[in-house]
Formats: structure tokens, sequence, C-alpha cells
């Protein structure tokens, strides 16, 4: 989902609130309607001014080991298939690609993937 997208799906819940608060206020209150509806407008575009300053709050990053795709590292042990390699100053445990070649300690890897806390390398 688009990052605009999601944050206006979070912005829906406070302008059905305004809604129904206008609502009441107009109906309890005889608050004009013009008044109303231009509160309503004034909530809609602050929310949309506002986007530009919070998009990076509402925007999905990678996380855990997935973040780690396409650096380079180090292989600790053999990867036969399985091992320890170095990213970015942490020890990762990892494995090699099924049918590929085993890895000996000291070599350069790739990160290829990154699932949960484990990395998929390739000899780099």
């Amino acid at each position: 989902m688009r990052t605009l997208t999601r944050y206006y799906f979070f912005q829906i819940p406070g302008w059905l609130l305004a809604v129904v608060l206008l609502a009441v206020l107009h109906s309890w209150l005889g608050l004009p309607a013009w008044v109303a509806l231009t509160v309503l407008g004034v909530v809609v575009v602050k929310d949309v001014v506002c986007y530009p300053f919070l998009r990076k709050a509402y925007r999905l990053e990678a996380s855990g080991a997935a973040q780690l795709v396409g650096l380079r590292g180090v292989a600790r042990d053999s990867l036969d298939p399985a091992g320890y390699v170095h990213v970015r100053g942490e020890l990762w445990r990892a494995h090699t690609e099924s049918g590929a070649a085993a890895i000996p300690a000291g070599a350069e890897v790739k990160v290829v993937r990154g699932r949960r806390m484990t990395l998929t390398v390739a000899r780099d």
C-alpha cells in the first residue's frame, strides 16, 4: 500500500468523528450548516497540508534481516550450508542458497535475502 493511501486511511476516523460532532452541534445547538461544513473543510485541509511533514512516519520500512539485502559481509565460519557472517559490524546466522557451493571462512559474501533473523548469502 502506498504511503499516501496509508496516511489518508488513518485520517478517515478523525474526519468521521468531526462529522458526527458537527452534526450533533448542528442539531442540538443550532450551529449553522455553513459553519459546520467550513470547520470540516478546515480539518480536511489541515490533514492535506500536514502530509508532507508526516509522510516519513507512515512509510513502511524493512526491518531486521530484510534491511540488509544487498549489503556485503565476510563469512566468519565455513558456510556449508550454514554458519555465521559479519555484516555491518554484526554477527548474523546465514546459509547459502540451495544448491550453491560451500563458502569458506573469510570469503566476502553478499546478502541475497533476509528472513526473520537469518540471512541467505552468496559468494561475492
